[in-house]
């Protein structure tokens, strides 16, 4: 495959009656997004906002992030399964819009009242020490603020927020149909050096059996009971990774994440020179018996074998047991001669002097830290709140207290803030020996 992606860098978004792309600029017909939205009958009310970097803004309701994209040539299009059939991606060009990108934000109650099935979602600040938790505060965003039918069970929630956000991108990409863009990438996995190390990305996903959507979807259709599955990491770029919108959590990443996949772009980029990127091995991890995970861990590395891979960079989203899948995995790939780096963030506590990781083998002997997951934050209270709701509720559990939108907040872990978590290291962090 060879993808070509071009990019179209956005520095101002304007809220007009046409859609257009000028000298960075992006002007935005709101009424015809909205109608677009009203399509859906699940969608009982839009509204669009914009909001950049450095305004005293709180975002709240926070479900999904997504950056523009429109496929302009080869087959299929973006979002496959989601907006259209399920056709191959990854080859061809996509236009990107960079520096900007989609929130979309709802007001839904949930069919599930409590447990870790229950809906969740968070915020987003635009200035302040939220905004440096964030990687999402440093652009320009598009937020959508939906108030969904009373009563929808949670696929159907999800399906609405999802088919909302994903055609409001691609509408907003299709403004650089036919331009030039600033810069295009060429990403293909052709071109290999036989004296250098094949290297796979271990990506596991922490997903839910017995809800209707599991967390992670790959072309529309949620991730379950698969076992290890080699997907080209082209496909990741065209949007052929989904999340589930009615449970956004700190430590899940967005869709711009899967979008815009660091490791995924860092190994690229060392493609040939370095490594030879031989693929992306998904792997569903949270298999509720060891057994299950033992036989995950094991599918996995077997893949891995196969394709003859001398390195494995392995990374994971969610928490919970779900880690054990992840060290048993890299275990098995031990095991077999393939030498493993785990990317994850840590836990610590708030000084950070707790146990930073859940579970360990002794073949994890090469760990990078992407940060702490628990450390506290100190929200300022904001001059202007976008979103469905009034108020937030901090913690999850039936008849937690709410917390008025505009006041200061403190946060006792990043969970509740959007982008808060850095899963795969896409963000800047410095050491402290101590």
């Amino acid at each position: 495959m060879r993808l070509e992606m071009a990019e179209f860098p956005v520095t101002r978004v304007k809220l007009g009656n046409k859609f257009e792309y000028s000298a960075e600029t992006l002007e935005v017909n709101k009424e015809q997004l909205i109608s677009l939205i009203h399509q859906d009958c699940r969608i009982r009310h839009a509204e669009v906002a914009v909001v950049t970097p450095g305004e005293r803004v709180r975002v709240i309701g926070v479900r999904d992030v997504v950056e523009p994209r429109v496929k302009v040539r080869g087959r299929g299009q973006v979002f496959p399964g989601i907006l259209g059939p399920v056709e191959p991606v990854g080859d061809g060009r996509t236009h990107r819009l960079s520096g900007m990108a989609v929130v979309v934000t709802a007001k839904y109650e949930g069919t599930i009242r409590a447990g870790t099935l229950v809906q969740r979602s968070t915020i987003l600040d635009m200035w302040g020490p939220g905004a440096e938790a964030s990687r999402f505060s440093s652009q320009i965003n598009l937020v959508l603020v939906l108030r969904l039918v009373a009563g929808l069970p949670e696929i159907e929630a999800h399906s609405a927020i999802q088919q909302a956000e994903y055609k409001v991108a691609k509408r907003l990409a299709e403004a650089t149909v036919g331009l030039e863009p600033a810069r295009v990438e060429v990403f293909e996995l052709n071109r290999t050096n036989s004296s250098l190390p094949r290297v796979v990305l271990i990506q596991a996903c922490l997903t839910d059996s017995v809800h209707a959507h599991s967390g992670v979807s790959y072309y529309g259709l949620p991730i379950r009971a698969s076992l290890a599955t080699l997907v080209h990491p082209n496909e990741f770029l065209d949007g052929a990774m989904g999340v589930d919108t009615t449970r956004c959590v700190g430590y899940y990443p967005t869709t711009w994440d899967w979008q815009n996949h660091p490791l995924i772009l860092g190994l690229y980029r060392d493609h040939s020179s370095s490594l030879n990127f031989a693929g992306v091995i998904l792997e569903r991890i949270r298999f509720e018996t060891y057994h299950g995970k033992e036989v995950a861990a094991h599918s996995a590395a077997q893949l891995a074998s196969a394709l003859r891979a001398d390195g494995a960079l392995v990374a994971w989203l969610g928490s919970g047991n779900a880690f054990v899948d992840v060290m048993l995995t890299i275990k098995a790939c031990e095991q077999r001669g393939i030498k493993t780096v785990l990317v994850t963030y840590e836990y610590g506590g708030k000084d950070g002097a707790d146990t930073p990781l859940l579970y360990y083998v002794p073949e994890a002997g090469a760990v990078v830290s992407a940060g702490s997951h628990d450390r506290w934050l100190e929200l300022p209270a904001p001059e202007r709140v976008v979103g469905p709701y009034e108020q937030v509720k901090l913690l999850t559990y039936p008849g937690a207290p709410l917390v008025s939108a505009n006041e200061p907040l403190r946060l006792d872990a990043r969970d509740m803030m959007v982008g808060g978590v850095d899963n795969w290291g896409s963000q800047s962090w410095t050491c402290k020996a101590y």
